[in-house]
């Protein structure tokens, strides 16, 4: 089966005689779907199951392909418009590969990024523009603070990052002892777009690494609970300090 194939059996399923879940899908009752198999996408990912990812790379491509048809059936765009304007945006924004520039570095090629979208009119006053701010928050905020290192807001050494963490710190206590709710919400904002900071200054996602301490916490988690069964016990009738026991065996499981 080719892509070819994969496009038939869309236009089928959308067909008089095809599915009537998906005749009536429309591109805004999908865009729930696509998060979902992004999100799948990267937990195969985060997992290193090569069955896994192709699967849900799949199950991702088909909702491309779904948009791609309810555009073609509005007559909008078809999917060969969506791989031709992919194309050109690769040839123009890699011209160090396809033409006669030189950029030795990454940080060079990102810069000329920029430039080419500004040249696009993808970016019109600011460069925090073009940003999605449906991005999940710590995205959200490690792109805005890429985007302005590239050029030169930044901070000079992770030292200076560290000190700054422990201000914000400093002020959330503060302000959590004052018990002023606004002000508290404030200054624990502060403190995770300082994480994010750290952890885009020492190249590190911090979305990646949140993800993957939360699948750690589950797993342990788990262990919790299936101990406890195993023991006929209940959850909810141990103490914390045996939760604790259990928590520190499931820290010794990988």
């Amino acid at each position: 089966m080719n892509f070819d194939d994969l496009l038939k059996i869309m236009g089928t399923l959308r067909s008089e005689k095809g599915c009537p879940w998906d005749r009536e899908q429309t591109m805004e009752s999908l865009k729930p779907f696509i998060v979902e198999e992004t999100y799948e996408v990267l937990e195969a990912i985060d997992r290193k199951d090569p069955a896994a990812l192709k699967e849900e790379l799949g199950d991702l491509l088909f909702q491309i392909v779904f948009q791609c048809q309810i555009a073609k059936e509005q007559k909008v765009f078809k999917v060969s418009d969506v791989i031709e304007s992919i194309g050109k945006k690769m040839l123009e924004r890699h011209p160090h590969v396809f033409g006669n520039a030189e950029y030795k570095t990454s940080d060079e090629v990102l810069l000329h990024w920029e430039e080419q979208k500004i040249r696009e009119g993808k970016l019109r006053n600011s460069i925090l523009e073009g940003v999605p701010k449906t991005l999940p928050s710590l995205l959200y905020a490690h792109k805005l603070q890429e985007r302005v290192s590239r050029v030169g807001f930044d901070w000079e050494k992770i030292e200076d990052l560290f000190k700054k963490l422990d201000e914000e710190l400093k002020e959330f206590k503060s302000s959590f002892d004052s018990k002023r709710q606004e002000e508290i919400e404030d200054e624990l904002g502060d403190i995770f777009f300082m994480l994010v900071n750290i952890s885009r200054f020492i190249g590190i996602n911090p979305e990646d690494a949140l993800r993957k301490t939360i699948s750690k916490f589950i797993s342990r988690f788990r262990y919790i609970e299936m101990s406890a069964a195993d023991q006929g016990k209940k959850l909810s009738d141990m103490t914390i300090e045996e939760m604790d026991l259990l928590w520190d065996e499931a820290k010794g499981h990988k």
